[in-house]
């Protein structure tokens, strides 16, 4: 049965009918949208799937013509010149098959283009809330499986649905037309192969769905484990030979469930053999009656038998054609409900840039709390969003009123869990105020433009993130353009170009998995030289010296008295010796300012600010 393309058959069975749900009518006309661009390519792609199924019913005509009116009648000049004609055909069909994949692959990739990176840029632009909710593998998931789900309706499925029903249609035509008594004979068989093949395809459905997910433990095990933090922990638990074990029972797992795959595969294959070679045999056995009798020709029964091996295929493919159309459709829902979710943080149409000259920042009685899942309009994405967060509910928090003056550095300090890092992410829009306003140069962040406000601040955190990449990809993240000369200032400003230059391939060393190839105060002074890169007007500082060691600290300390000098600052701290310069320094607690001055003044006080400095410097 050359026609036969047993492959693709095993996959139409094997999709699984549970993903397959009601696509709203919406969803197709928005399909046509991407479609569009790729219109005269779909147009041309679709004739040559017409063209391709002429050519194989052209063929066993000609093997018709070649033995009736070329052998047969000992006419050796036409079976020379249709002998030709047929090669000439082969190579024909050739060509349309090259050009039908280049339609096919360039409409598929083209649109995988398109949705990848339209998702991709939606996706930047949500919110963090969005990102503390959602599962990064699921949203991969989207970007790749789903993606290619939804790529498959214009090339796989259209070619196949299409090209199936096209071959189909003419070449039962031409068998009724050659010998109806054959062609019905020949067709009573489908059912007979049809009924079994979808109880193999719901087997082999289960195995393969069973061995996709042990296939996902599997992976997410060696994902886990083999990043730094992952190795370190198992290695100083001593759990290496539990590890080995753990993961040589998945894989044990996905051996028999592959052993079951490809037995019930072999199953499935010779089953479609063995029908074609028993109608094959019948269309001989029924077909060499009629020749013997005169009712057709040996050339008619030839080119029945060989239409009859293009037929099986097509049919057997096109009675899951449901399934097929429709897991395509659901990819592209899946793929739209990621696009329509609107971000939480949107700019206004009215958008202004950030005055120019030095920036001051104002909170005015400002109240927060965090958006729920529903607000972040992850409540639709049960695949990726994560179970709904109880801080959610209630306000972190209350009337905060203060003034960081331009030039100014303001302090932040109060217990873990009091809500300083919370007050720092308004000001960049990272969330945006329940009540009140946070303004920026005297102007509300909500009607700045996102990208100059986020240009004008500076943020280093206690755990900077390092992308694996070149110390100089790293810095140049802040600053694209930045020349050598202008990397090499900002290093010396964070009291680290020394230490590059000492290492043997300098910018062009590699920092690791999030950096880990660096110590922690190595990793802060490059953070701090990125953020001098970037030189803003606003700087933000997150505890940047918690977990630190007294030499890294003070290292640190000195890069970062550059960084701050002739900038307004906000500096959460943790260890209190490090702001006691601080122009104001305000003490969080529960959500509230509950104490503001400056270091001596606070200290005077008894207050809170006092029991903290107190519990540090007991010794």
């Amino acid at each position: 049965m050359s026609g036969v393309n047993p492959w693709s058959v095993y996959q139409s069975l094997t999709r699984d009918p549970s993903q397959v749900k009601r696509v709203e009518r919406g969803v197709l006309r928005r399909i046509l949208t991407y479609a569009r661009p790729y219109k005269a390519l779909v147009v041309a792609f679709l004739i040559t799937l017409v063209f391709a199924s002429l050519l194989t019913v052209a063929q066993p005509l000609l093997f018709r013509q070649i033995v009736d009116n070329g052998i047969s009648q000992g006419n050796a000049t036409l079976v020379t010149v249709l002998a030709l004609c047929i090669a000439g055909l082969a190579i024909l069909d050739a060509l349309v098959g090259v050009i039908g994949r280049w339609y096919s692959a360039r409409i598929g990739e083209g649109l995988i283009f398109d949705l990848r990176t339209q998702v991709y840029g939606h996706v930047q632009e949500q919110s963090i809330a969005f990102f503390t909710r959602a599962q990064t593998g699921a949203l991969v998931s989207r970007l790749n499986s789903d993606v290619i789900g939804a790529q498959q309706a214009f090339t796989s499925t259209l070619s196949g649905v299409v090209g199936n029903v096209i071959t189909v249609t003419i070449v039962l035509i031409t068998m009724f037309i050659l010998s109806w008594q054959v062609t019905i004979l020949s067709l009573i068989l489908v059912p007979l192969f049809l009924f079994p093949a979808r109880w193999m395809g719901r087997r082999l459905q289960s195995l393969t769905k069973e061995q996709m997910t042990v296939n996902a433990q599997m992976s997410t095990q060696m994902t886990e484990r083999f990043n730094v933090a992952g190795a370190l922990l198992v290695t100083l638990f001593g759990r290496s030979r539990d590890e080995k074990s753990d993961f040589s029972g998945r894989a044990a797992r996905v051996r028999d469930a592959g052993i079951s795959i490809a037995m019930a595969n072999r199953w499935f294959f010779t089953a479609l053999l063995l029908v074609g070679s028993i109608a094959t045999a019948v269309a001989y056995g029924v077909g060499g009656n009629l020749v013997i009798s005169g009712a057709i020709t040996l050339g008619t029964l030839l080119a029945l038998v060989a239409l009859l091996a293009q037929l099986y295929g097509p049919l057997t493919a096109l009675s899951n054609v449901r399934i097929d159309v429709m897991t395509a459709l659901v990819s592209f829902e899946r793929v739209f409900e990621v696009l329509d979710l609107p971000p939480l943080v949107r700019q206004s149409p009215s958008a202004v840039p950030v005055p120019s000259g030095p920036l001051g920042v104002t909170f005015d009685h400002v109240a927060f709390r965090y958006p729920t899942a529903s607000e972040v309009s992850l409540a639709s994405l049960e695949s990726v969003a994560r179970a709904e967060e109880p801080r959610g509910e209630a306000a972190v928090l209350h009337d905060i009123t203060f003034t960081a003056e331009p030039g100014q550095l303001v302090a932040l300090v109060g217990p873990s869990g009091a809500g300083k890092t919370t007050i720092t992410a308004l000001i960049p829009r990272l969330y945006d105020a329940t009540s009140g306003s946070v303004r920026v140069g005297d102007v509300d962040v909500r009607d700045l433009e996102l990208e100059s406000l986020r240009g004008a601040i500076g943020v280093v955190t206690q755990d900077a993130h390092m992308f694996h990449d070149t110390i100089g990809a790293n810095l140049r993240y802040a600053r694209p353009e930045a020349t050598d000369e202008q990397i090499r200032e900002a290093l010396r400003g964070a009291h680290i170009l020394d230490l590059i230059d000492s290492l043997p391939n300098g910018l062009d060393t590699v920092v690791g998995d999030r950096g880990y190839r660096l110590s922690g105060g190595e990793k802060q002074r490059i953070a701090i030289a990125r953020l001098l890169l970037k030189a803003p007007r606003v700087v933000i500082l997150d505890e940047a010296t918690a977990h630190l060691d007294s030499e890294s600290e003070a290292a640190v300390q000195e890069a970062l008295s550059t960084a701050l000098s002739g900038r307004t600052s906000i500096v959460i701290a943790h260890r209190l010796s490090t702001i006691r310069q601080a122009d104001v320094i305000l003490v969080i607690e529960d959500g509230r300012i509950v104490e503001r001055g400056s270091h001596d003044e606070l200290l005077a006080r008894s207050g809170l600010y006092a029991t903290l400095h107190a519990t540090q410097f007991t010794d």
